[in-house]
This record gives structure tokens, C-alpha cells and sequence, in this order.
């Protein structure tokens, strides 16, 4: 089983990712990854606050709701 990522693997990992994406494209990987958690974020949020009703669904295209 994988351990604890410690000090060293982090150095490795990180090297080999700014290989792979570049100095460039990181800021705007950073960039995406966190908008996208912030838009997760603020679903998980509506749906707690019941934003979507689990009966009726809006995808449903005969108009009955669902037993």
C-alpha cells in the first residue's frame, strides 16, 4: 500500500509535474483546479440548502414524477 507522500517524493512529484505541464501552463492549471473546487464547493452548498428536489427530476420528459 502507498504511504504518506514525505518531503523527498513531494520534490519528485512536483519536478516531474513542471516537466510535463511546463513553468507556463501551471499557473493556469492552478487557476482551473481551483475554480473548479470553488464551483463544487458551492453545488455541494444548493444541494445541502435543497436546491433539487429527489421526487422530481428536470430531466424527466413525460411530466410524471418518479414512485
Amino acid at each position: 500500500m502507498i504511504g504518506a507522500l514525505e518531503g523527498t517524493d513531494l520534490w519528485i512529484v512536483l519536478g516531474i509535474v513542471l516537466l510535463l505541464f511546463g513553468g507556463t501552463q501551471l499557473p493556469k492549471l492552478a487557476r482551473s483546479i481551483g475554480s473548479a473546487s470553488s464551483e463544487f464547493k458551492k453545488g455541494i452548498e444548493e444541494g445541502s440548502k435543497g436546491g433539487v428536489d429527489s421526487e422530481t427530476s428536470s430531466d424527466d420528459t413525460t411530466g410524471t414524477t418518479k414512485t
